[in-house]
């Protein structure tokens, strides 16, 4: 294991009105950073890795969302999400079973009927990818988890990676390929004090850090950024 899941972070152009919106969602707190970010911690978060950073950025969302969250309702529609703001992208039909929605900054996520036994709220982390068990397979060995893939054509999730609190996180094949920064990203915790770990095994790095940021800023070998923190000191 080189790094552990940490959080998500999510661009936006109104930090404050996304945030609000992902905090009734998810029944969270709103916190104000003080710099014109929010974040949301969910009230009934099981570790730190639920919270969302929402993160100005002056940029517009552009192309299709490449990251995000997949919610299990707690009844038999989203009206809830409808009237916190969310806007109803695609209905249910015969190709696909669940609802598509876009939050206040035009950033998209599927909200799944209730199932018996499973707790409402985000159940899995989506990814697309082009080559999705090769992705699948990265973050695997990055984050000690193991892969678990159909045939070729099929969506790879990632079981069993540290710190990660949902209960999946999955590499869905699409044709195209990343062309622009993610709307949102996660970030993870290192195990050593440097990303070398990482770099040797195929991340790219984008910024070292500096007096704006205590953080790397890297790319996994499809170009996803993401962020890794150093470990904290110990007491």
């Amino acid at each position: 294991m080189i790094a552990s899941f940490k959080d998500l972070c999510l661009d936006a152009a109104d930090p404050r009105e996304t945030g609000a919106f992902w905090a009734r969602v998810l029944d969270g707190d709103l916190v104000d950073l003080g710099d014109g970010d929010t974040r949301v911690d969910p009230r009934a978060a099981r570790s730190g890795a639920e919270s969302i950073w929402v993160n100005r950025v002056p940029e517009p969302r552009t192309v299709k969302t490449r990251v995000h969250l997949d919610l299990r309702l707690a009844e038999a529609d989203p009206a809830a999400l409808l009237a916190a703001g969310a806007r109803l992208v695609r209905e249910p039909d015969a190709e696909i079973g669940w609802w598509v929605l876009a939050d206040p900054d035009g950033n998209l996520f599927c909200a799944f009927p209730p199932r018996e036994g499973a707790r409402p709220g985000p159940f899995e982390l989506i990814v697309t990818s082009a080559h999705q068990a090769a992705q699948a397979a990265w973050w695997a060995e990055v984050t000690g988890g193991k892969v678990d893939a159909g045939d070729a054509s099929a969506a790879a999730s990632v079981v069993g990676a540290a710190g990660f609190p949902w209960d999946h996180w999955v590499f869905d094949p699409v044709p195209e390929h990343k062309t622009v920064k993610n709307r949102m990203h996660w970030d993870v915790d290192l195990t050593d004090p440097e990303p070398t770990a990482l770099i040797r095994a195929g991340a790219t790095l984008l910024r070292e850090p500096d007096d704006a940021v205590r953080w790397w800023v890297l790319a996994d070998p499809e170009g996803n950024e993401f962020c890794a923190f150093a470990p904290r000191p110990t007491p």
